[in-house]
C-alpha cells in the first residue's frame, strides 16, 4: 500500500500543508491565512489557537485535494517561523503584550520590542554569544524572554511552557515536550554540540529563574529534526482529520525546512558543502553547512546538527526580503494603478513580467538607471547584525510613470542580491566555499528573480524541481519519522532534485560589480549616521 507524508509550513502570514509521496511528488496542498497584530514600539503578535486552526484547515484541504484516505498518511512534519509561544497551565494561552489579550500569546519573530534587552545581553560578551556571530538579535528568544520578565512579570511567572512555534505544533500534535535541536540551538542559545544549556549565560543576563528550574520551561529533551517524537493524539488526529498514532517528527524552523528540501537535492550544481540555501519569503535566510565549526562575525552559528544531520550550520540572511520589496514598490504613486491590471497575480509578479517585456535581466542597466536601493527596512541581519539600520533609496528623480516603478522594483531585487553577496563574501573570508545558491520560497518561483540573484551574487543559482521545497523539507521529516528512510540524509537525496539552473551573465558582471561597490558605500553611510 502506498504511503504519503504531510509537510506543514507556518509562515508569517499563513499556514500551508502539502501531501507528498516517497519520490517527493506533490499531490495536494491546503492553505489558510493567519491573523497578525502590530503595535508601536516594534510589537508584532499572533495567536496559537488561530494558528492551530489554520494548520488543521490546511491539512484537511491537502489530504482532500490529494484524494487519499487518512489511513494512507504515514507521517507529518512541521516547520514554522521562530516565534515565541507562551502557554500557562493546561496549555492556556497567556497575554504577551500591552493589549493583555491572552489570545495574543505569540511574540512573532520580526517583533523588535526586545532591542534594548538584546543590547544589554550583548554588552555582557557572554561566551555563548560566539555561536550567534558575536551579537544576539532581538529576533531571538532570550531577549524576548527577558523583555517578558521585565515588562509582563505575571505572564513570565505564570507561564507553564515557553515554546518555539515549531515545538508548540509538535507538542499540540503528540503531547511531547521534546524540543527541536534546530529551534533551541539557532534561536535559544542551546549548545547542541555539547548537549547542554549554558547555565552561566542565563544567570548573567537576568534569566537565572530558568536555570534554577533546570530549564524545564524551555526544554530538557532536545532531539534532531526528523526523529520520531510520537504519534498523533486522539484529539490532534480529530482536529487534523488524520489517524491517531500517525508518526509526528521533530520539526524545523521554516527556512531550515527549505534548506533540507534543497541543499541535498540530486543534481550536478555543487554539493551539500558548497551549496548555500537561500530561502526568500517575508524575510530571507541563507544557510551553509560545514564539517567543522566556522565562526563568522555577524553570521549566526556555527550550530551543530541544526539542519543537515551531523554537520555545522551558519545562518545569515535579511530581516526583510519579500516584505522589503512590497514596502518599496507600494511607496510608488503608480503602484495601485499597476496592481489594478494584475488580474490577481500580485504587484511584484506583475512588475517582474514588465521587466521581462523590457528585455529581462540582460537589460538591467537600462531599466534601473541611476536608482540604488539598500533594502534594510528592518535592520541588517547579516553580516553586521545591526537591527537599527534602515533602508536607503538613492538616485530618484521626478519621474512617476510605470517605467520608474519597474526600475524601483528591479533596483530593490538587485539590492537583495548584493546583501546576499556580502554574506557570501564574509563567509568566504573565513574559508566557507560557496559556488551555488539553491533557492526556495515564493519569490524564487520567478525565473527573473533567480537570474537577478545569479548576476548580483556571481553564483550559480539553482531551483528545486518541487514547486514547494519548504513543504517538501517538512514532509521529509515526516517520512523519516515514519521509517520510510533510514535517516534524513537518505530522504533528502530520494525526495528532491534540482531543476532549472541559472549561470551569472558575464555581460552584466562589471555593472553589478560597480553597483555592489555603491551599495556598500550607501550602506556604510547609513550605518554611520543612524
Amino acid at each position: 500500500m502506498a504511503k504519503y507524508f504531510l509537510g506543514v509550513d507556518v509562515g508569517t502570514g499563513s499556514a500551508r500543508a502539502g501531501l507528498f509521496d516517497e519520490r517527493g511528488t506533490l499531490l495536494g496542498t491546503g492553505k489558510r491565512d493567519i491573523a497578525i497584530w502590530r503595535e508601536a514600539h516594534g510589537i508584532v503578535e499572533q495567536s496559537s489557537n488561530d494558528i492551530w486552526n489554520a494548520v488543521c484547515h490546511s491539512v484537511r484541504g491537502a489530504v482532500a485535494r490529494a484524494n487519499v484516505t487518512p489511513d494512507d498518511v504515514a507521517g507529518i512534519g512541521y516547520d514554522a517561523t521562530c516565534s515565541l509561544v507562551v502557554l500557562g497551565e493546561g496549555g492556556k494561552p497567556l497575554a504577551v503584550g500591552p493589549s493583555n489579550d491572552p489570545e495574543r500569546n505569540i511574540i512573532v519573530w520580526m517583533d523588535h520590542r526586545a532591542t534594548e534587552q538584546a543590547g544589554r545581553i550583548n554588552a555582557t560578551r557572554a561566551e555563548v554569544l560566539r555561536y550567534v556571530g558575536g551579537t544576539i538579535s532581538p529576533e531571538m528568544e532570550t531577549p524576548k524572554l527577558l523583555w517578558l520578565k521585565e515588562n509582563k512579570p505575571e505572564t513570565f511567572r505564570n507561564a507553564w511552557q515557553f515554546f518555539d512555534l515549531t515545538d508548540f505544533l509538535t507538542w499540540k500534535s503528540s503531547g511531547s515536550l521534546a524540543r527541536s535541536a534546530c529551534t533551541v540551538t539557532c534561536k535559544w542559545t542551546y549548545l547542541s554540540h555539547e548537549n547542554r544549556w549554558d547555565e552561566t549565560y542565563f544567570r548573567q543576563i537576568g534569566l537565572g529563574d530558568l536555570a534554577d528550574e533546570g530549564f524545564a520551561r524551555i526544554g530538557t529533551e532536545i532531539r534532531a529534526g526528523g526523529t520520531a517524537i510520537g504519534g498523533l493524539t486522539e484529539e490532534a488526529a480529530r482536529d487534523l482529520g488524520l489517524r491517531p498514532g500517525t508518526a509526528v517528527a521533530v520539526g524545523l524552523i521554516d527556512a531550515h525546512a527549505g534548506g533540507i528540501g534543497t541543499v541535498g537535492a540530486a543534481g550536478d550544481a555543487g554539493d551539500v558543502l558548497s551549496r548555500m540555501a537561500y530561502v526568500f519569503g517575508t524575510s530571507a535566510c541563507t544557510m551553509t553547512t560545514t564539517r567543522e565549526p566556522v565562526f563568522v562575525d555577524g553570521v549566526w552559528g556555527p550550530y551543530f546538527n541544526a539542519m543537515v544531520p551531523g554537520l555545522w550550520l551558519n545562518e545569515g540572511g535579511q530581516s526583510a526580503a519579500g516584505a522589503a520589496i512590497e514596502r518599496l514598490i507600494r511607496m510608488h504613486p503608480r503602484a495601485a494603478e499597476v496592481e489594478a491590471t494584475a488580474g490577481g497575480r500580485g504587484l511584484a509578479d506583475t512588475l517582474a513580467a514588465l521587466v521581462e517585456a523590457r528585455g529581462g535581466p540582460a537589460a538591467v542597466a537600462d531599466i534601473v538607471g541611476r536608482i540604488h536601493v539598500v533594502p534594510e527596512f528592518l535592520g541588517n541581519r547579516a553580516p553586521f547584525a545591526d537591527p537599527e539600520t534602515r533602508a536607503i533609496i538613492a538616485g530618484l528623480d521626478l519621474e512617476d510613470g510605470v517605467d520608474s516603478l519597474v526600475a524601483l522594483y528591479l533596483a530593490g531585487l538587485c539590492g537583495l542580491g548584493y546583501g546576499a553577496r556580502q554574506i557570501v563574501n564574509a563567509q568566504a573570508a573565513k574559508g566557507i566555499r560557496t559556488d551555488t545558491m539553491v533557492v526556495s520560497g515564493g519569490a524564487t518561483r520567478s525565473a527573473l528573480v533567480r537570474q537577478v540573484l545569479a548576476d548580483a551574487t556571481g553564483l550559480t543559482v539553482a531551483a528545486s524541481v518541487s514547486p514547494e521545497p519548504v513543504l517538501l523539507g517538512s514532509a521529509m521529516l515526516g517520512a523519516t519519522a515514519a521509517g520510510a528512510f533510514r535517516d534524513l540524509g537518505e530522504a533528502m537525496s530520494a525526495m528532491s532534485a534540482l531543476g532549472e539552473v541559472h549561470q551569472p551573465n558575464p555581460a552584466t558582471r562589471e555593472w553589478h560589480d560597480r553597483r555592489f561597490e555603491a551599495f556598500e558605500l550607501l550602506q556604510a553611510t547609513g550605518r554611520k549616521i543612524h
